[in-house]
């Protein structure tokens, strides 16, 4: 079986990246600049917001981090939001999600220019996704399409089976799968009779947070598996929502986890902070 490494591409990637971004300092004067923000302290989130810090200075970019106590209020995150929109050093911003229970997503992330929308969020980029113009794809699942041009896997003519349907993963992954000519099934936890389903999926993508949910029972022999999920074991062991030992067995390609999808996501969100830098450039 072919394990399909994240670690591996996103090296690669980075290295492109790294290369891109000294090209367009030395031509503009200009350094891509990222904003990332996290409201109180959520330990998982404190995580990534480091890791995307260092990734920054990895590829040469600028980047600042800006911590905010768990009681700042709505107006105050929007304040420094406007702020940050009007800033030309930064070219994408980005919000830590979750946000405590007080401080309304929808309302933020509607609060962020879509030009500076790194994470494609905002009602414009996803609209835009939808009918195939746009300029920034959400990271996870573009992380994904990624690995699979990485290993020369076309989902062209193919039955791709999403399981999941959150707006972060699930509905922009079967969108991309689409624009790329697969035929696309969407499952959720309201899918009668699952296996029925993603044992005829020649590709299975599952994003839906449960440890080990999808067996191998549930594979067709062959599959090519992507696993986005990501559980922390009573041991504290890490491991994704598909049994990577058991359908290893039968897959022709899986991503492993951890060093899977996730070292992916953050480089593509390195690959829309430049995207982004560039729009700004040819204004």
């Amino acid at each position: 079986m072919l394990v399909i490494s994240g670690k591996e591409v996103s090296a690669a990637v980075r290295q492109t990246i790294a290369e891109e971004v000294k090209e367009f300092k030395s031509e503009t004067g200009v350094t891509p600049g990222l904003a990332v923000v996290m409201v109180g302290d959520n330990p998982a989130s404190a995580v990534y917001v480091r890791n995307k810090h260092k990734a920054c200075a990895e590829v040469g970019m600028y980047s600042e981090v800006h911590t905010l106590p768990a009681s700042t209020t709505e107006e105050e995150l929007l304040a420094l939001l406007r702020q940050m929109n009007e800033n030309p050093a930064l070219h994408g911003i980005l919000v830590q999600l979750p946000l405590p229970k007080h401080i309304n997503e929808e309302r933020v992330i509607a609060n962020i220019s879509p030009e500076k929308d790194v994470d494609a969020f905002h009602a414009q980029n996803v609209g835009k996704i939808m009918i195939g113009n746009y300029s920034f794809l959400p990271c996870t699942p573009a992380g994904v399409m990624e690995l699979l041009d990485y290993y020369g896997i076309d989902p062209a003519g193919k039955n791709c089976v999403v399981v999941g349907r959150s707006n972060i993963v699930g509905k922009p992954q079967a969108l991309l799968m689409l624009e790329r000519n697969a035929t696309v099934t969407v499952c959720h936890s309201r899918t009668k009779d699952l296996a029925s389903f993603t044992k005829d999926a020649d590709i299975l993508v599952v994003a839906i947070g449960r440890p080990k949910f999808i067996t191998a029972d549930m594979v067709k022999p062959g599959a090519v598996v992507i696993d986005v999920g990501i559980n922390r074991m009573e041991d504290g062991k890490l491991c994704g929502d598909a049994d990577y030992e058991a359908i290893s067995e039968i897959a022709s390609a899986m991503t492993p986890v951890p060093g899977g999808v996730g070292p992916m996501t953050i480089t593509m969100l390195l690959k829309n902070t430049l995207t982004a830098a560039k729009n700004f450039q040819k204004k």
